[in-house]
């Protein structure tokens, strides 16, 4: 229960505190976009099973792989794709609790 609920606070919150401190004037805009990088984890459907509770995404899945990551911070360049590269690594973040309580 403690890693489900730190994963999804993490997934949740961490992209609204950044919002909230960082984007104040349209933070419910930036804040929906950098869950738009939920989209991200439809490379789990590559896998089998699909879901595992016991696995680490970081470098499993695709896009999660370190190369992708590295995509997602050069996302962080143009002003363009900041907010969505943003989202994309607080996601990266927030899968990466799971790695550290396995």
């Amino acid at each position: 229960m403690l890693r489900f609920s730190l994963h999804y606070g993490f997934h949740f919150g961490l992209p609204l505190i950044i919002a909230l401190l960082f984007f104040r004037k349209n933070w419910l805009k930036a804040y929906l976009i950098m869950l738009a990088a939920f989209v991200i984890d439809l490379d789990h459907l590559l896998a089998n099973p699909v879901f595992d509770s016991n696995r680490c995404s970081i470098n499993f899945h695709p896009l999660h792989s370190y190369y992708a990551i590295g995509v997602y911070f050069l996302m962080l360049i143009p002003k363009q794709t900041r907010i969505f590269a943003i989202g994309l690594l607080a996601h990266i973040i927030s899968d990466s609790v799971d790695c550290w309580l396995i």
